[in-house]
């Protein structure tokens, strides 16, 4: 039965991708329809997965050669994660029936949200380091060409190409520790890398250990590598809460869970991990303060939140980092969705073009408010356990400093949260919009999703249950014992109490106006990113001048191209030779 789920999971998105391009964009009608039953059902297959939960390989595909087997296993840390992929897929789908009504290109869309929805199924379910690597580029692709979908937009394009360049160079660092893992144990077996890793030499497993660290903060959007996820918000909104909250930037978190019993012998892996996650909350949550596309506050806020995830794996919990996850898919999601719907109804993403919004858009705003809450971490939505979690942990490994800068990273976070809230949907109207409440196809999404957030936390039991079996390390517990554990715990109130005092500072922000006025320069810097895309922009100049000097190597009487290949093959055939290789 599992082998029939996971080759279902991944077949059914790509069956689909396929159906909707060849029912062609003159039927729109039935590609909406075509697009939401494969979604749904392999939203399904990602549903029936936690319930036959396995450490066997369950599908083997001999492949031969050095490209080995391409195998399956549909273990606990795999199957949750392809279960929030295929089924907040299918919540992003069903919400763009009527989010992209009347869009020209509609199975171009379509064919390429499914194609990602199933890539990242098989990315976390296959235990082949260089399957892996496959679905890791195909998401890659995927997201590049959604968040270009608006190919006339120059804003959309730039954005397109920014995030495909940056996640490449983590797809370098994952496919050198792959090749690297495979030339020392002859396999691309996980399962093998895993139960082998203490018997390769030290200066191996640290090339693989950073070359996944380097993977896994371009695809999680990290410092130094986050500045493409707030670009990519050109992208449908949906597309947002599917690829840019809830699935893809959350492969390098797997990854990080995934391999951490590994890595945690490599010298200064562990602390780079924590000082990476921590550093990236931190920024993240500093630029979201100063941010006012609605949009990029939510993008900004993944970022933040993707580094609590992060610090926690680097702190020794892959289970806390796991849970927040989980927490954290299912309500930005629900924050992305509700945006979409926002923006949909008045046609911007400025904040300071909205206001009052909740009397017009009553149901779009208290689905919204609940996913607010539970990224501020106030109880009982699930954001506030799993966070809870991210911080004892900091406290529970003697990373006090982490611990620290975490709380003020949550203080900071309820500050966005709660401008964000109320630059949209109180106050007096900053324009004048006729703006409209969500419709069927958007409401039930939006209303999952509100129920996933205030309930996902019960599951904690079974979540650790799972996990338990999978990462050395991870203690089962029930989910009362841990509610208790949670209530019971000091730092929980304390870091309650710095929640409820970056909602004090946006209360009273009218009498900090002067200490505001201070910060303006500290705000600016936070609003250019803090140098990051200047960097970015002089990395980019200086390859453009390279190209343009190099343009003189190319007359045009001669093809360099074809002397560099034959130069290259002639080189390749002397080493070959001077080796003694037949």
């Amino acid at each position: 039965m599992a082998a029939l789920l996971i080759a279902l999971a991944i077949a059914l998105p790509w069956a689909g991708a396929l159906a909707v391009w060849v029912a062609g964009d003159r039927r729109p009608r039935a590609q909406h329809g075509l697009a939401v039953f494969f979604a749904a059902a392999g939203g399904l297959c990602g549903l029936g997965l936690l319930g036959v939960p396995s450490s066997e390989t369950v599908i083997r595909v001999p492949v031969g050669g050095v490209f080995g087997d391409f195998t399956f296993v549909p273990d606990g840390l795999g199957i949750f994660l392809a279960a929030i992929a295929t089924v907040i897929g299918s919540m992003a789908v069903l919400f763009s029936v009527e989010y992209m009504k009347g869009e020209a290109q509609l199975g171009r869309y379509y064919a390429f949200v499914l194609l990602f929805i199933g890539a990242m199924a098989g990315l976390v379910l296959t235990s082949s380091l260089l399957l892996l690597f496959f679905f890791w580029e195909i998401t890659a692709l995927t997201s590049y060409a959604l968040i270009s979908f608006h190919n006339d937009d120059p804003k959309a394009v730039a954005g397109g190409i920014k995030a495909l360049v940056i996640t490449q160079l983590g797809g370098i660092g994952l496919l050198v520790g792959a090749l690297v893992a495979y030339v020392n144990l002859g396999s691309y077996d996980i399962g093998l890398f895993l139960a082998r890793s203490h018997s390769l030499p030290p200066q191996v497993l640290t090339v693989i250990a950073f070359g996944f660290l380097v993977a896994a903060a371009a695809k999680s959007a990290q410092v130094p590598f986050h500045t493409w996820l707030p670009d990519a918000m050109e992208a449908p909104t949906p597309v947002s809460a599917l690829i840019h909250a809830a699935t893809m930037v959350n492969a390098g978190v797997y990854v990080l869970a995934r391999f951490s019993p590994a890595f945690e012998q490599v010298a200064g892996w562990s602390t780079a991990v924590a000082l990476v996650g921590m550093v990236t909350a931190l920024l993240a949550a500093c630029m979201a303060v100063v941010t006012d596309d609605l949009k990029r506050v939510l993008a900004y806020s993944t970022v933040s939140q993707l580094g609590y995830m992060v610090f926690a794996i680097g702190a020794g919990s892959a289970l806390a980092g796991s849970f927040h996850l989980l927490s954290h898919a299912v309500f930005k999601a629900l924050l992305f969705l509700g945006a979409g719907a926002v923006i949909h109804a008045i046609g911007t993403r400025d904040m300071r073009q909205m206001g009052g919004l909740g009397r017009q858009m009553p149901w779009v705003s208290s689905m919204f408010l609940v996913g607010a809450c539970a990224l501020a971490g106030i109880p009982p939505m699930n954001g506030f356990w799993s966070k809870e979690l991210v911080l004892e942990t900091a406290l529970g490994h003697g990373a006090w400093w982490g611990f620290v800068a975490l709380l003020v990273g949550a203080g900071l976070t309820a500050l966005y949260t709660a401008r964000m809230v109320w630059s949209v949907f109180f106050g007096a109207p900053r324009a004048h919009h006729h703006a409209h409440d969500a419709g069927p196809a958007m409401r039930i999404p939006l209303v999952l999703l509100a129920f996933g957030t205030l309930t996902t936390w019960l599951l904690f039991g079974p979540f650790a249950h799972m996990l338990a079996e999978v990462l050395p390390g991870v203690h089962d517990e029930s989910t009362l014992a841990f509610a208790v554990h949670v209530m019971t715990d000091p730092a929980t109130w304390l870091a309650m109490g710095i929640v409820a005092g970056g909602l004090l500072l946006w209360h009273i922000r009218a009498r900090l106006a002067a200490l505001v006025g201070r910060l303006s320069l500290a705000a600016q810097v936070a609003a250019e990113g803090f140098g990051f895309e200047t960097v970015n922009r002089f990395v980019t100049q200086a390859v453009r001048s390279t190209a343009t000097a190099l343009q003189r190597t190319q007359t045009g009487d001669l093809s360099w191209n074809a002397v560099g290949i034959v130069g290259a093959l002639i080189l390749v055939l002397i080493l070959l030779a001077w080796g003694g290789i037949p």
